[in-house]
């Protein structure tokens, strides 16, 4: 029968570590005496002294209050940021910092790995919606010649009228371009007439 070994008294008894992460988690920050927007300016400036920060997620929420979550570049410069701050004193509380447990979306889009949700997609047409969005578009041609009777309030056509006409007809052509003409008046510096000013 194996015994336990205690941690060393200072240690706590159940440490839960996060692999190093480019994002760091900020605890046990002010959330009354501050404004948001302060907050996250004041956390910039904290932060930014020991590199780049893409980004600094305060919320101001009742799950989210005195928590901020601050984004970096690289992971030594988190490391770094985590070692030096982890229980200074910021706006008269001490911070606890630990590595984010995820990975934060601005990196994901910096990688090209951002998967965008998809709620919307879930969701089923209703049968009004299918009859409104596979109906025909109002004032576009047909390509059949019956005869079906007019929708109400527009006049009656007369028989042997064919309003279809081919696609190429209806398109217009391009005006080529008179790039030869402007480069050389552009060249062409015209002398400007002095004017006096001894009025």
């Amino acid at each position: 029968m194996a015994t336990r070994i205690a941690p060393p008294a200072g240690l706590p008894q159940k440490v839960v570590s996060n692999p190093p992460n480019q994002t760091l988690y900020v605890t046990n920050l002010p959330s009354a005496k501050i404004q948001k927007d302060d907050l996250r300016t004041a956390l910039y400036m904290l932060f930014s002294t020991y590199g780049p920060v893409l980004d600094v997620v305060a919320l101001k929420t009742m799950k989210m209050r005195g928590q901020a979550h601050i984004v970096y570049r690289d992971i030594q410069t988190a490391t770094q940021a985590m070692r030096s701050l982890d229980g200074m004193e910021f706006l008269g509380r001490k911070m606890k910092i630990t590595y984010a447990k995820g990975r934060s979306n601005i990196i994901a889009k910096l990688d090209g790995t951002l998967v965008p949700p998809k709620a919307a997609a879930a969701v089923a047409l209703t049968t009004v919606q299918q009859s409104i969005f596979s109906a025909p578009v109002p004032g576009a041609p047909t390509t059949t010649n019956t005869e079906s009777p007019a929708p109400q309030g527009s006049p009656a056509k007369p028989p042997g009228t064919e309003t279809t006409t081919p696609a190429e007809e209806n398109r217009g052509t391009k005006r080529p371009r008179e790039e030869e003409e402007e480069e050389e008046e552009s060249d062409s510096d015209v002398a400007m007439e002095e004017d006096s000013d001894e009025d």
